[in-house]
């Protein structure tokens, strides 16, 4: 799926992307694929992302995040 990064709060690791229907998903700086594990996980206001989806107790959330345009 894609979509873009609603916000992203670096300092506590969370955020949002918005799809473009307009449904959006939490995301966790855990879920951010990076190209190295040592890599910083962070995300960009507006940047264009393709994640994956999973249920969980607290809701739909984006996980396997990958930044399109680094």
């Amino acid at each position: 799926m894609k979509g873009k990064v609603k916000w992203f709060d670096d300092a506590k690791g969370y955020g949002f992307v918005i799809t473009d229907e307009g449904k959006e998903y939490f995301v966790h700086w855990k879920s951010i694929v990076t190209a190295s594990d040592k890599g910083r996980k962070f995300l960009v206001k507006e940047e264009d992302v393709e994640f994956d989806l999973i249920e969980t107790d607290k809701g739909t959330q984006a996980i396997n995040i990958v930044r399109l345009n680094p």
